[in-house]
């Protein structure tokens, strides 16, 4: 247990922010969801303005750091290539 009033204090900020992280991440989660389901359903335009509306989230969550530059690029690119692939 934390004895130093600092320690006690990291402690309720840690809370804090992992309660804030948490709903940061699965807002994002959410965002690619819908961009996800519109590209299964095979709607190009749904699943443009899905992406579109995905890129911004992920990148706030990069800049917040509560996801990797990498994994949101990755995912982002990997969206994109599948609705470059719908016709």
């Amino acid at each position: 247990m934390a004895n130093t009033p600092q320690a006690k204090k990291r402690i309720r900020r840690n809370d804090r922010r992992a309660e804030i992280n948490g709903a940061r991440v699965s807002r994002i989660r959410t965002f690619v969801k819908k961009a996800e389901s519109a590209l299964e359903a095979g709607d190009k335009v749904a699943a443009t303005a899905a992406l579109a509306a995905m890129q911004p989230e992920m990148a706030r969550g990069v800049a917040k750091g509560v996801l990797h530059k990498n994994t949101a690029s990755r995912k982002f690119s990997r969206l994109t290539k599948r609705l470059a692939t719908l016709a």
